[in-house]
C-alpha cells in the first residue's frame, strides 16, 4: 500500500527492528488460497495498463486499488482498472488513503461516490487505508476513525476493512481494540508463518506478505496479499452472488 510509495518507505523504516526479512516473501499457502495485489497509479509504469486477464490467469482472484487519499486525489487509473478488473472476473477491493489531519466525515463521502458504493458483482468491502496520523494524538485518531468508517457504513451499507501494520496500531492507535468488529487486514512482512495482529483481532483477514513482489500483467514490484478465509466462502465475501442474480 501506498501515496505513490512515500508511505511504504516510512513503514518500513518504522517497522524495520521488527523485519526479518523485508522483501519478495511470500508464504506458502494451500493450493486454491484466495490471493492478489494491490495497486495504485505507481504500477502503471510510464502510464502503461495493466494486463488484468494476465492477473487472472496467474491465479490471483483479487486485487485492491487505491481510489482516493485525503480530499483532492483521485487515482487517475482507478475507473479504467476498475472497469478492466470486471471483465477479467478479478474482484476488486478499492482503498482510500486516509488523510487524519483533514476531517473524516468529507473524505468519506469522497470515497463513496468514486467508488459508487461498492456494492456491485465483484466488489470487495471498501477499505481504510490507516498508516498516517496526521498529527493527532491516539485518542483523536481512534476518534477520527470512528467517524469515517460510520460515515463509510452510512454511505455504502458496508462495514469498511481496516488496513494497517502492527507499529502503527500499536503506537498511534495505542493499540486499541475498539475496531475488532471491522475485518483487518494487516502489513506484516516479517517472513513468520503467520502475521502479527495488534489491537486484539482475533484473527486477520488479508494479510499483504511482501511489496516487492511480481505478478504477470503488472509492470515492476507490486503488494501481494493473501486471504485468510476469516470472513468465510471468498466467492460470498466478494460478492460473486450478485454475478448470478442470487443472494
Amino acid at each position: 500500500m501506498d501515496t505513490d510509495r512515500w508511505s511504504s518507505t516510512v513503514r518500513r523504516g518504522c517497522t524495520a527492528l521488527s523485519l526479518v526479512a523485508v522483501g519478495a516473501f511470500v508464504p506458502v499457502t494451500a493450493q486454491g488460497t484466495p490471493s492478489g495485489p494491490d495497486v495504485s497509479s505507481w504500477q502503471h509504469v510510464d502510464g502503461q495498463m495493466i494486463d488484468w486477464h494476465a492477473v487472472r490467469a496467474a491465479g490471483h482472484q483479487f486485487a485492491m486499488v487505491k481510489a482516493t487519499e485525503g480530499l483532492h486525489y483521485v487515482n487517475p487509473y482507478f475507473v479504467t482498472d476498475s472497469v478492466l478488473m470486471r471483465t477479467a472476473g478479478v474482484a476488486r477491493g478499492t482503498y482510500h488513503y486516509a488523510r487524519p489531519e483533514l476531517p473524516p466525515e468529507p473524505q468519506a463521502a469522497m470515497y463513496a461516490a468514486t467508488v459508487l458504493g461498492q456494492n456491485g458483482p465483484l466488489d470487495l468491502p471498501p477499505v481504510l487505508d490507516l498508516e498516517v496520523s496526521g498529527g493527532l494524538a491516539p485518542p483523536e485518531l481512534i476518534d477520527w476513525t470512528h467517524r469515517y468508517l460510520n460515515t463509510v457504513r452510512a454511505l455504502t451499507g458496508r462495514t469498511a476493512i481496516i488496513y494497517t501494520y502492527p507499529h502503527f496500531w500499536q503506537t498511534a492507535m495505542a493499540d486499541t481494540n475498539a475496531f475488532t468488529h471491522h475485518p483487518l487486514w494487516i502489513a506484516d512482512y516479517s517472513g513468520g508463518e503467520h502475521p502479527e495482529v495488534p489491537g486484539g483481532w482475533p484473527h486477520w483477514t488479508f494479510w499483504q506478505t511482501t511489496d516487492r513482489g511480481s505478478v504477470p500483467g503488472i509492470g515492476g514490484a507490486t503488494d501481494v496479499n493473501v486471504y485468510s478465509g476469516a470472513q468465510g466462502d471468498f466467492a460470498r465475501f466478494a460478492n460473486m452472488s450478485g454475478l448470478f442474480g442470487s443472494s
